[in-house]
């Protein structure tokens, strides 16, 4: 960062850190505890669309690499694309399986990157839900190194749960690494793996 970046009050982004989402399986244990919200099974990870031989040969690798893992036969990440044109791999796992459900986003996310596609990518969020059918995701924005709750309102098309996220912010505060500023809480409307 040079002087003039200093004056105009340009700041340095942060640098990824894909080993923040190794944290939660135990903010999970700390989400349950203080809202009743349990992993529900499902996460993804959302990038920019791209298209391509290279692309389709990482999306092979991962799969392959996940499926020895896995030792599983049914592919564990799907691609699929939203209304908006982002895409998504999806991986589903049993609820039980969080620990596993992570090390799948973070060997896609680390793929990606590995193969030069870490400018696309966008975001990572798993999927909570509680006994009374609200979900919840807790996203980790990529380019910033942080995590943030939405909650989408059930029933209601496009609006947000305010108040429990912000409860899941002050509950999970010590756990994760928050986004402070709210206006990058971005809306995940319609993500798979929510």
């Amino acid at each position: 960062m040079g002087l003039l970046d200093i004056l105009l009050g340009r700041s340095k982004p942060a640098r990824p850190d894909l080993d923040q989402l190794f944290a939660l399986p135990s903010a999970a244990v700390t989400l349950q505890a203080a809202t009743g919200f349990t992993p529900a099974g499902q996460g993804a990870v959302c990038f920019a669309t791209v298209e391509g031989a290279a692309f389709e040969q990482v999306h092979r690798e991962v799969q392959a690499l996940l499926d020895a893992d896995a030792g599983r036969s049914s592919p564990p990440v799907e691609l699929t694309r939203d209304s908006y044109g982002y895409s998504w791999l999806v991986s589903r796992r049993t609820p039980d399986q969080l620990p596993d459900l992570v090390n799948d986003l973070h060997a896609v996310n680390s793929a990606l990157e590995f193969q030069g596609f870490g400018p696309q990518l966008l975001c990572s969020l798993t999927g909570f839900q509680d006994g009374t059918g609200r979900r919840l995701a807790l996203v980790y924005l990529y380019k910033r190194g942080t995590f943030y709750p939405f909650a989408p309102l059930p029933g209601r098309a496009q609006r947000r749960d305010n108040a429990l996220e912000l409860q899941v912010r002050a509950a999970l505060e010590n756990d994760l690494r928050i986004e402070q500023d709210l206006s990058r809480w971005f809306p995940v409307w319609g993500a798979p793996g929510l």
